[in-house]
């Protein structure tokens, strides 16, 4: 009779299931559209938009009731799937996103590199920020790269990859179902201020923890890569605050102290105090820095695999 896995052998297949997952995202990359899972979320997200009542009152309702339904949704299925570590693994890259990221920065990068501001602009536009990109200057143009790279860091490796360490495939795909509900409804207008509203502070509470776990991550990778770790770290602790969101500002302005740059949204915030302006050579640091971080990452998961290696469930 076989016995049930404990506490220890859980989190050793978790931790073995995230290492396949770092690699096969390295590797593999994002799956075709066509059954990407944060596509099928995004599916479920505009349903729900398009079910929605009219009033503001009954707004906020839905929206959190269609959210908290998602949720459960996407984690009573993960729970159905195989539970093989291989499986897992390769299950759980399909909902991290840091290869995909990676390669929006860099054709970002590789545009302002070629002195084509237009593309970049319209990369940048495309891929990584929600902002209008018309009539941005390079060096905006770049500093916004940096910044959806590092806050990206966050929600799409760091914060997915503790959901998972938390509470397997299950959490991993209710963490990525209520950030693609706040990156699709979490606006402060007519359209999404109140059923956005729920998914919003609910994305915030969840990312309270990763964000500022990936300042540190980008403190530690900007000493190891550059020897800035205690400006990323200064900075970090004294700009956080400056951003509306309550986590966005934790690694941007890691960030920013890390590159010893000055990052600048229009009319919104100023992170860091450097004097160096942002271009395509500093983009192509802050992906060193983020390259580093992922590397330390899988580091980090080692131990844990190793306490139990023949771990085969989660």
């Amino acid at each position: 009779m076989n016995t049930p896995p404990n506490m220890a052998e859980i989190l050793a297949a978790r931790c073995q299931a995230l290492l396949v997952a770092l690699a096969a995202d390295a590797l593999l990359g994002d799956p075709p559209n066509a059954w990407h899972p944060v596509v099928l979320l995004g599916s479920w997200m505009r349903l729900g938009e398009r079910l929605a009542p009219r009033s503001a009152r009954a707004r906020l309702g839905w929206g959190a009731l269609w959210v908290a339904g998602g949720a459960l949704l996407v984690g009573r299925t993960a729970r159905l799937l195989p539970r093989h570590v291989l499986i897992q693994g390769v299950l759980a890259s399909t909902l991290l996103a840091y290869r995909g990221l990676d390669r929006a920065v860099g054709a970002v990068q590789a545009a302002l590199e070629d002195g084509d501001l237009d593309e970049a602009r319209r990369l940048a536009g495309w891929h990584l920020v929600s902002r209008p990109t018309a009539d941005l200057r390079a060096d905006e143009v770049a500093a916004a790269a940096i910044e959806s790279l590092a806050e990206n860091l966050s929600d799409s490796l760091v914060a997915p990859a503790l959901a998972y360490l938390s509470g397997g495939l299950p959490a991993l795909a209710a963490y990525r179902l209520i950030n693609t509900a706040d990156a699709m409804w979490g606006y402060r207008d007519e359209r999404y201020e109140y059923l956005g509203k729920a998914a919003a502070r609910l994305d915030d509470a969840l990312n309270l923890g990763p964000a500022r776990l990936t300042a540190a991550l980008i403190t530690l990778a900007a000493q190891i890569t550059f020897g800035r770790g205690a400006a990323a770290w200064r900075v970090a602790r004294r700009d956080a605050g400056r951003t509306a969101s309550p986590n966005a500002g934790w690694p941007m302005a890691a960030m920013a102290g890390a590159l010893d740059t000055t990052l600048t949204k229009r009319d919104h915030y100023c992170l860091g105090d450097g004097p160096r302006l942002p271009d395509a050579a500093l983009v192509a640091e802050a992906r060193r820095i983020a390259r580093t971080l992922a590397l330390l990452l899988a580091i980090a998961l080692l131990p844990g695999a190793r306490a139990c290696g023949n771990a085969s469930r989660s």
